[in-house]
């Protein structure tokens, strides 16, 4: 009987997974807001793991006679086949010298933009990494502050007002190469608060922080990288031009539009569970936090609702979205969703019959080749040998390979952000 209920939750948990990353696919999301054919052209740019997917979309709405065109980049292995719009592939997370390419490639293929054309940027999560044109700093030095501030801890919004302060196409920059032509930007989310200025880092929107704020948080996580600094502090002295304000005549013809987020993927996952025969409970679409204490917190509320039926009788399914960090102190293997779900494991009690589901929606959890993590009792169990050993050493891969607990499905081709679900029979 246990192994038929293991069986059971872990294929709703699956079935979960894949409709959170449905409700994001570009195929359906995007054709609602798709512009009606221009006098001249389309062209179309893009960054993001949904970059080529939601570049077939597009493809897939124009006929042919249209006059379609343009270029975006993905991450490498989420490429798919076009016809009119070039994929190129890049690093992620740490740029490099194809992520370089493509963003002067880009700005090369704005820089023949007119007003009778319009300009269709597709942006999803990751495209900070892939559409690199550095300004001020070498790729290398670049590189090497990206490495430093995804150990540091730093949450995505800290890192994307860096990042946009040294670069020639965030920060509603690649905005104002494409003037004077329109701009509709269509956004697959993977941030807490779906805010434009802070997917991708902003490329098409409006940049409330300034160079002053990029190096507070080179000061907050104590990050040397002089190269950076110092263009930074000639910023912040007034020598380089700012990123465009909120408020600026310069984007009054630019458009974003969010067309898929973590809170639809939320509600996509819960109306499956709910369909399963599990009354399911969204907590949150905007968590954030280091993953470790996050899911304690999960923990907690799971052992409320075993020991006393509080806030929720059983059975029932907790979910919740958003992202977490964390800080790198040991050398292991691992994602934040891995170090969830093996903090959420240790956190459990002893022999609870809960299963865990941990994952990115983009199918990889950091720089793995995992999407996250899902454990049942018996891998919750197992996680005790050794866990909090592997917590220290934020080498949660290792282990949860060991015991069977890796949810790996490749590349899904879209990105909202985690998915965290807890089930209690």
């Amino acid at each position: 009987m246990h192994d038929a209920l293991d069986q059971r939750c872990k294929d709703d948990l699956r079935a979960a997974f894949g409709a959170a990353v449905a409700s994001a696919d570009p195929d359906t999301a995007l054709a609602p807001y798709l512009p009606p054919p221009p006098a001249g052209r389309i062209i179309v740019v893009g960054a993001g793991k949904a970059a080529a997917a939601m570049a077939r979309a597009v493809e897939a709405y124009y006929p042919e006679d249209i006059s379609l065109e343009g270029m975006v980049v993905t991450r490498y292995g989420h490429a798919v086949p076009t016809r009119r719009i070039a994929v190129r592939e890049a690093g992620h997370p740490v740029p490099d010298a194809a992520g370089v390419a493509a963003g002067e490639a880009v700005l090369r293929l704005l820089d023949g933009a007119g007003e009778n054309d319009v300009v269709l940027c597709l942006i999803s999560g990751g495209g900070s990494a892939l559409l690199s044109a550095p300004d001020g700093v070498s790729l290398d030095a670049l590189a090497e502050l990206t490495r430093e501030l995804l150990r540091s801890g730093a949450d995505i919004h800290e890192m994307n007002c860096v990042r946009k302060h040294l670069s020639r196409v965030k920060g509603g920059r690649l905005a104002l190469a494409a003037a004077p032509a329109p701009v509709l930007a269509l956004l697959v989310s993977d941030v807490v608060g779906d805010d434009p200025a802070v997917i991708a880092s902003g490329p098409t929107a409006a940049d409330p922080s300034r160079y002053g704020d990029a190096l507070a948080v080179l000061d907050r996580y104590r990050l040397r990288a002089p190269a950076a600094r110092a263009v930074l502090e000639a910023g912040a002295r007034g020598q380089r031009e700012e990123t465009p304000e909120p408020g600026d005549p310069r984007l009054e013809r630019v458009r974003n539009v969010v067309v898929a987020s973590a809170q639809t993927a939320l509600e996509a996952a819960a109306a499956g569970l709910e369909a399963r025969g599990w009354p399911a409970h969204v907590l949150s679409s905007s968590v954030t936090g280091e993953a470790r204490q996050v899911a304690g917190v999960h923990a907690a509320l799971a052992r409320q609702v075993l020991a006393y039926g509080q806030p929720f009788g059983r059975p029932c399914a907790l979910l919740s979205g958003g992202e977490t960090t964390v800080t790198v102190r040991g050398d292991g293997r691992g994602g934040r969703n891995g170090e969830f779900a093996l903090a959420c494991a240790l956190a459990l009690p002893e022999g609870a019959r809960a299963w865990v589901l941990a994952a990115d929606t983009d199918g990889i959890d950091g720089s793995e080749d995992n999407a996250g993590a899902l454990l049942g009792p018996g891998e919750i169990g197992a996680c005790r040998q050794g866990g909090a050993e592997a917590l220290s050493r934020n080498d949660s891969y290792t282990l949860l390979e060991r015991v069977g607990g890796l949810l790996v499905t490749g590349p899904t081709r879209t990105n909202v952000n985690d998915l965290r679900v807890v089930l209690l029979p």
